[in-house]
This record gives C-alpha cells, structure tokens and sequence, in this order.
C-alpha cells in the first residue's frame, strides 16, 4: 500500500514525495536501545554530580587528615612567620659616581625584608680608591641622608 504525499508552501509551490511504509523491522529496537543508553548515561550523571557536592560540601575534612599532615601545615606557617624576616627584596643600582670615570663601578645594594627592614651597601669607585658604606634601613627608608641612587635601590627593592 503506497500513499502519496504532498505540502504546500506559503507561495504556492507543492512539493510531492512517495512514503512507502513507516515502519521498518529493526528500527523499533534499535531505538528502544538508543533511548535506554542515553537515560543510563543521564542517570549516571546526576549521580557524579551529586556525590561530587557532596564531597565538596563535607564540614570536618581536616579532622580526618592524619596527624603528621597537622603537623606539616604546622611547620609550613612556622617557616613563613620566618620568611617575612628573611633579607629576600634585594635591588642593585650601578652607576658612575664621578663624571671623568666611565664604566659603572659604583654601586648601591639595597638588602631588605617584608617589612622594609635591613641594610644597604653602598661602593664608590675613584681612580686611587674605592670606599664603601653600610646604611641601616628601616620601614623603607633610612635615618642617614641617602644618595639618589640609593633611594632607587630601595625604591626597586620594594615589591609592588
């Protein structure tokens, strides 16, 4: 038994094309096999999620870690309390301090930690000698009077 089908569009053309039967043999289960796999993987998706909150969501993590990883988050804070003391900014600034000499051997060193504290090093460089000076730093600056080319060193040395 074959019908005839046929649409019409808004301007008038109609479209004709055979349909010979809705129904194949193997199409029925293929589908009902298709539909099943994607509800399973649905299913199993709501799932992961779910747990996946809900591990996120848990309260008392730490009191479940072992005691030697509390005593290694004890000794990470103990070694940055530290850290904040060490000399770890440091900026050097070279630069000639006479006009006749050439080559850049003079130099400020600025040594400083976290809070701004430490030392500055400073060595100037003559034809006949050389001298060299130890500034003490503190809170970014310094109670001596300080060159232009050591204040950058500090300046430089200063995280941003």
């Amino acid at each position: 038994m074959r019908r005839r089908v046929t649409a019409t569009f808004s301007h008038g053309a109609v479209l004709g094309r055979r349909v010979t039967g809705c129904r194949s043999p193997t199409l029925g289960p293929v589908l009902i096999a298709v539909t099943l796999a994607l509800v399973i993987a649905l299913v199993a998706l709501v799932l992961a999620l779910l747990s996946l909150r809900a591990a996120q969501r848990r309260p008392g993590v730490d009191e479940e870690l072992p005691e030697d990883v509390h005593g290694l988050r004890q000794e990470v804070a103990a070694l940055r309390a530290e850290a904040r003391d060490a000399l770890k900014h440091l900026a050097v600034v070279r630069y000639d301090a006479f006009g006749d000499m050439g080559g850049h051997l003079s130099w400020s060193l600025a040594l400083l930690d976290d809070a701004g504290h430490g030392v500055l090093l400073t060595s100037i460089h003559g034809r006949s000698e050389a001298r060299t000076y130890a500034k003490n730093v503190s809170a970014w600056s310094s109670e001596q009077q300080l060159s232009p080319e050591e204040q950058e060193a500090i300046t430089h040395a200063r995280p941003r």
